[in-house]
């Protein structure tokens, strides 16, 4: 007789470190937690999968990712890292590492009517029930964020009933969903790979009274949100709404957002590439993507040029200084053939 899926899960659970260092290889283990930057082994420290019963009752093997929000098992590990499409992939792999019999069931073919919970497709089903931005919550509160210019292509939409997963960190409440912004992941080539989603609230016309009011789903390492054509110069930042901000006072200036500070460092870099202005945020998270995307455009020829905001991140510059003074203040930091072009 086969284990159950619950069953091996429980059982990765018993030896929870030793499943992080065969399938996180690049994390470490800190106190009673295995640090690492994401379910697909990407080096940094925003994912921790616990590794014994702790105060807040959580059983070994559960991880959370706190850049996205999202959260799970040993099995979402195993299944994220090898790159499984398919659940079957994953029990047989986790089966082969406990040294258990291989399952005996034969193989079944479902009928594709639900894609798999944070996968590429789920993302694309979601992005295809959107709507427009504009007149919606969602231009309201980026408007009350002072970022108001869009343009035709841009990939930021809107969803007026978003199902909201809730974590451990949630409190209890019925509603299940909320109206969020949903801004499209895509790849070099065009290809929608995740999307990432903020969710907000009716009432305040700011962001949902939930635990984690932005999280990204599907295949990110790598992509992002991207605006405009890529080019020869390009600006790159963590976050959406950093992004958004930048092309208030440089609209024509291709940019992208990496979602999180590892995802950030991570980028694929387009072959026209020479020059990347990184948007960073002031904080140590920011430090350390600069400094990992830096290492890596060195490696490829690119030239990686900060940029400094005033009030933490460039958002928080918008709102404080203006157009006028945020556009003085990047003018300083740009090189002179692009402040030219792009400002």
């Amino acid at each position: 007789m086969t284990s159950s899926a619950s069953d091996i899960a429980r059982r990765l659970g018993e030896i929870a470190e030793a499943v992080c260092r065969r399938y996180l290889s690049n994390g470490r283990r800190e106190g009673q937690y295995w640090m690492v930057g994401d379910v697909r082994n990407t080096p940094g420290r925003s994912l921790y999968v616990r590794l014994a019963v702790n105060g807040d009752g959580g059983a070994p093997g559960k991880w959370t990712d706190a850049a996205s929000g999202d959260h799970g098992d040993l099995l979402d590990i195993i299944a994220a890292s090898c790159g499984h499409t398919g659940f079957r992939e994953t029990l047989d792999e986790a089966r082969r590492f406990l040294s258990l019999p291989p399952s005996l069931e034969g193989p079944r073919n479902p009928a594709p009517t639900k894609a798999r919970r944070g996968s590429r497709e789920s993302a694309r089903r979601l992005l295809a029930a959107t709507k427009p931005l504009r007149g919606s919550l969602g231009e309201a509160y980026l408007a009350g964020r002072l970022i108001t210019d869009f343009h035709a292509g841009d990939p930021v939409r809107f969803h007026p009933h978003c199902f909201y997963r809730p974590s451990s960190d949630d409190a209890p409440q019925g509603r299940p969903a909320w109206p969020a912004i949903i801004a499209a992941v895509t790849d070099l080539a065009g290809i929608v790979t995740g999307v990432h989603r903020t969710w907000l609230d009716p009432d305040t016309k700011d962001k949902a009274p939930v635990a984690y009011p932005r999280r990204a789903m599907g295949h990110l390492l790598g992509n992002g949100v991207r605006f405009g054509a890529s080019g020869a110069v390009m600006a790159a930042g963590e976050g959406l709404e950093t992004i958004l901000s930048l092309r208030q006072v440089m609209p024509t200036l291709p940019m992208i957002a990496g979602l999180s500070g590892a995802h950030l460092a991570a980028i694929a870099f387009p072959e026209r590439l020479k020059r990347l202005y990184v948007a960073r945020d002031d904080d140590p998270a920011g430090d350390t993507a600069l400094a990992k995307l830096g290492e890596r455009a060195s490696e490829c020829g690119i030239e990686v040029c900060p940029l400094e905001p005033q009030h933490g991140d460039f958002n928080g510059d918008l709102r404080a200084l203006g157009r006028s003074a945020m556009a003085a203040s990047l003018r300083g930091q740009l090189m002179s053939a692009d402040r030219t072009e792009y400002l």
